[in-house]
């Protein structure tokens, strides 16, 4: 009898978690836009339905009033009587894009300074009773803001040896710790870590939005190569570049397009460095042939096939072209990364060209029955004629989580 108990409230227990992780996993708020359907997997019994008394329109005094937020709720509710949650909906027209393809410089100034490794300063390691580690942001010396290297470098100086307190962000987390920097045979003070305040490279940008004048570029973030973390930024610039040489992709050696940065040629401001991409605004249109007239519209990941579309690239000669590849897989359901499709580079021009997808490319624009879809953001290394790309409603509801 014990047996049959012990089983029945196995039993029972199960069903119990199976139904508070399906509740916990329902989002509390949800940007779409019109038309989109919410789809969500729920539990026998869990209904979901719209409050129509609630519902509000709101806009943004930053952008245009054809941008508005439609905001409603949906109830969940378990068998609809007993309610157990609220989800925001927040509803945006759709949006229209002037898709590029330009290959772009991007110079990322760090909202403090990254560690990125350590050292021994005269045999001794300074931060070995600290908890700083690899790959935090250091942001204060004893209460005193660090914005860049120079600025950790005078305050481990101005303290003569003495204990700092160092102030420090992991994962999101503010955390402070203490150490007590060694004078070197130059009468420096040092604290044995290596760090950096910013980040440099170049990459494609996808599309220029004119309704807000905001960008969007290489569909990923900027991932600090010593660390493997996201580039934590507090601002940016936007630069012209130059193709110097296309290296090709082979299997298991991806390609590589080098560029060259034209420092005195700013052509806009980068705000934000998401999982999405990096988005900011445009001050010189000109400079990217960008005309206004030449939007379409962001397509639906419902309105997606499989097949034909095109990728618009700038590689020779500053002229945009459009080149073939296929859309061989589509993950409608996933919006936790930027892996949305599956593509393949077809078009022989672009294949003698580059052989594929390189680095450099990410952000390329994809095209489909005159509507964007998206932006290329990987290759398979041991195929570099397939790779992935994000949708585009992903990184026009990332941008539109910026305001």
């Amino acid at each position: 009898m014990n047996f049959f108990k012990k089983a029945i409230l196995i039993i029972v227990l199960l069903i119990l978690l199976i139904y508070v992780s399906n509740i916990t996993n329902i989002p509390d708020s949800i940007l779409l836009f019109k038309g989109e359907n919410f789809n969500v997997k729920t539990a026998l019994g869990i209904k979901i339905n719209e409050n129509t008394d609630k519902k509000i329109i709101q806009t943004s005094a930053d952008i245009d009033t054809e941008n508005f937020v439609e905001k409603k709720t949906l109830s969940v509710s378990f068998l609809n009587i007993f309610n157990i949650k609220e989800i925001e909906i927040n509803e945006i027209p759709q949006a229209e894009v002037v898709p590029l393809g330009n290959i772009v410089g991007l110079r990322l100034y760090a909202s403090g300074v990254l560690v990125i490794g350590k050292t021994e300063i005269k045999g001794e390691k300074p931060y070995k009773t600290s908890t700083i580690k690899e790959g935090d942001l250091i942001t204060a010396v004893n209460s005193k803001k660090v914005e860049t290297t120079t600025d950790l470098i005078t305050s481990v100086n101005d303290s003569k040896g003495n204990s700092i307190e160092i102030t420090y962000v992991r994962e999101g987390i503010i955390y402070t710790t203490t150490i007590e920097p060694v004078k070197t045979d130059k009468d420096e003070y040092k604290i044995g870590l290596w760090v950096r305040d910013g980040a440099i490279g170049v990459g494609t940008i996808s599309y220029y939005e004119p309704s807000t004048k905001y960008f969007a570029a290489l569909g990923h973030p900027i991932i600090d190569t010593d660390t493997g973390e996201i580039v934590s930024i507090k601002e940016g610039e936007l630069v012209n570049a130059s193709v110097i040489s296309i290296k090709k992709g082979e299997g298991g050696n991806p390609g590589e397009i080098k560029g060259s940065l034209k420092s005195d040629e700013k052509i806009g401001q980068i705000s934000t460095n998401t999982k999405f991409g990096i988005y900011g605004t445009l001050d010189n249109l000109s400079s990217l042939n960008i005309d206004k007239e030449n939007k379409i519209k962001v397509a639906l990941r419902e309105e997606i096939k499989t097949g034909d579309a095109k990728v618009l690239l700038t590689l020779e000669d500053g002229i945009r072209k459009e080149y073939d590849v296929k859309i061989k897989k589509i993950y409608k359901n996933n919006d936790k990364d930027n892996k949305s499709m599956l593509i393949e580079i077809v078009d022989e021009d672009l294949k003698n060209l580059t052989g594929g997808i390189i680095q450099g490319m990410s952000g390329a624009p994809l095209i489909q029955n005159g509507k964007f879809i998206g932006a290329i953001t990987h290759v398979l290394v041991n195929n570099s004629e397939l790779g992935y790309a994000v949708f585009g409603d992903l990184m026009i509801k990332q941008m539109r989580c910026q305001w």
